[in-house]
């Protein structure tokens, strides 16, 4: 994938955030090579990655071994200490910290179990462990760029968000950002769990060379978080990709949300636990590890029509480069549904192989904390087009 710059100097701070994402997707360049991938001039890259340097960002190595005349080439990486990020997951029966550096390794984690948090308290729980986290990082705190959080949604929502397993009842007019931000002094950003595993995806996955994905995330519910030409689409609301309640069984499965047949009511951890014997108020997926594998492989049975279904409606619509499916299932039940989704229906994808369409993402309980701790880095250093356009 290449991701070009531009040589207007109205147009700087795009051309910093194009430098810092090449060099993210790669590794490690040279000068020379960030010219050739972001079609800026020598000069350009040359000034930019000295403006980088001086702030940290970016970090020179020893030269490369020169293949020819002239000077050795001097290879460039991101300095993973020039940027921490604090990503916070809250659901209805855990809390889970963590902070990151710029490339996306954990240095904090704290998992907490909290039934049916309520505000006041669970709000006072984060910021004592956010206040415990900048004691760790000491002069480093200057550094922290924000806090992502993600909570189930949707957002605001009337019938859907009132009800049902993923909802956090007496969450409904707190201002999460508000709060967390005149506590702790940092911006807040708050997004629903698959739109901020989908960025987590972006930085830190297999979709960290696509452009155009669909992060199918299967949670207690089901969610996407929807990838177009480099950008993050979140909707009106920010309820875009709330594909779980999308009919798929017309006089199906009674929902929650009013509806019968939603497609969460037939693929989700929530339809896994009711069909396996599972408390789904108690459960976590671990304990779907734990349970006859023949019960759970009853259950894949019967979600494998609607998750076709759903992966036919995502490509005809989006035309995505994939559809990426990851969440907090555990990664060797995931692995049992892929090997058994094909054959796929047609789509505008058809003519490409099913492994080509479909592939696993990142899973397991760290995968919405760390797409939310991707949330401020991505605001910060993801490139804006839109700057191209003033």
């Amino acid at each position: 994938m290449r991701t070009s710059g531009t040589n207007l100097e109205h147009a700087r701070a795009h051309n910093r955030r194009v430098i810092i994402e090449a060099i993210r997707l790669h590794g490690e360049l040279t000068r020379a090579e960030l010219a050739r991938l972001t079609a800026l001039t020598p000069q350009t890259v040359s000034n930019i990655v000295a403006e980088l340097q001086q702030a940290d960002i970016l970090s020179s190595h020893l030269p490369r071994k020169a293949s020819g005349r002239g000077q050795p080439a001097i290879p460039i990486t991101l300095n993973p200490a020039s940027a921490w990020s604090i990503g916070i997951h809250l659901d209805h029966q855990t809390l889970l910290i963590v902070l990151v550096d710029l490339t996306g390794e954990i240095h904090f984690r704290r998992l907490m179990m909290v039934q049916k948090p309520q505000p006041g308290a669970t709000l006072k729980l984060i910021v004592a462990v956010v206040d415990e986290i900048k004691q760790q990082l000491g002069a480093q705190w200057r550094k922290v760029l924000g806090i992502g959080v993600v909570m189930p949604g949707p957002f605001g929502v009337e019938g859907i968000s009132s009800e049902g397993p993923t909802t956090l009842h007496g969450w409904e007019h707190i201002d999460v950002e508000a709060h967390l931000t005149q506590a702790t002094g940092l911006p807040v950003t708050l997004e629903n769990d698959a739109t901020v595993a989908a960025i987590g995806e972006r930085f830190h996955g297999i979709a960290r060379q696509l452009n155009s994905f669909i992060y199918l995330y299967i949670g207690t519910g089901l969610g996407a978080g929807i990838f177009t030409d480099g950008h993050i689409y979140t909707g009106h609301a920010h309820n875009a990709g709330e594909v779980g309640h999308v009919v798929v069984q017309p006089n199906g499965r009674p929902c929650y949300c009013g509806n019968h047949g939603c497609l969460e009511r037939y693929v989700s951890l929530q339809a896994a636990y009711e069909h396996c014997g599972l408390d789904p108020m108690t459960a976590l997926p671990d304990d779907l590890l734990r349970i006859d594998p023949l019960l759970f492989d009853s259950w894949i049975e019967t979600m494998l029509p609607p998750l076709r279904q759903a992966i036919n409606m995502l490509e005809c619509i989006f035309d995505a480069e994939m559809v990426v499916i990851g969440g907090m299932i555990p990664q060797p039940l995931l692995e049992k549904i892929l090997r058994r989704l094909a054959p796929l229906h047609q789509s505008v994808r058809g003519r490409y192989l099913d492994d080509m369409r479909v592939k696993i993402g990142m899973t397991g309980s760290d995968t919405a904390a760390l797409g939310a701790a991707a949330l401020p880095i991505f605001d910060e250093f993801n490139p804006q087009y839109q700057v191209l356009l003033k």
